[in-house]
């Protein structure tokens, strides 16, 4: 076998993992979540910036206010699921440098005047850090809904009022409930997809 991972693992965080478009009643803990973030954590970024940020929306105030942010079709899901997460990227990350990329003491100057610079660094690092969030959940035996059908604004505006985070998107969590997978789509086979020079 090639991979390090049992037939188990893989399947758990693969081969048989699936977005869930519908959950249990089951309560999702704040230990579970923290067991998730304290895994992936470790997930690599470009200089350790790790600029994701999770707002972890639990109230029945603030799950009303999200979802006049959705879109028709996520809805009724977000509405459903035990927890839900808006995550996004602090877009002034930068200033964590000191802490995260201790080696290099002047690499925070370095982005104090490149706001687009670290927009495009923050984004894309974070969006990799969704990923391995994503497979965090699968690992503690849970769903993820992951989903960009939103008013980015309006839930920047609800969520992120200060301006310095930025969402990228809406995940729902959980354990499935009912009928709770779309059937599985096709999969690129690996001549598609990978090249060799």
């Amino acid at each position: 076998m090639s991979l390090e991972l049992d037939a188990a693992a893989q399947d758990l965080l693969f081969r048989t993992a699936r977005t869930a478009n519908t959950f249990t009643d089951e309560p999702v803990t704040d230990e579970q979540v923290k067991a998730i973030y304290d895994l992936v954590k470790y997930g690599p970024t470009a200089m350790n910036t790790q600029p994701l940020r999770v707002t972890l929306v639990r109230s029945p105030e603030a799950r009303e206010r999200l979802l006049t942010h959705m879109s028709e079709g996520n809805r009724a899901k977000t509405a459903a699921a035990p927890l839900v997460a808006v995550v996004g990227y602090d877009t002034d990350w930068h200033e964590e440098l000191p802490k995260v990329f201790p080696h290099a003491p002047g690499a925070k100057a370095n982005f104090d005047d490149a706001a687009e610079v670290r927009h495009g660094m923050g984004s894309f690092n974070a969006t990799l850090q969704i990923g391995y969030l994503i497979i965090g959940i699968r690992a503690a035996g849970l769903a993820a809904g992951p989903m960009a059908g939103y008013d980015a604004e309006g839930v920047n505006k609800e969520f992120f009022g200060d301006g310095t985070h930025k969402v990228l998107a809406v995940i729902n969590i959980g354990r499935p409930g009912p009928d709770a997978w779309f059937q599985r789509n096709p999969r690129l086979d690996y001549d598609e997809v990978v090249t060799t020079v």
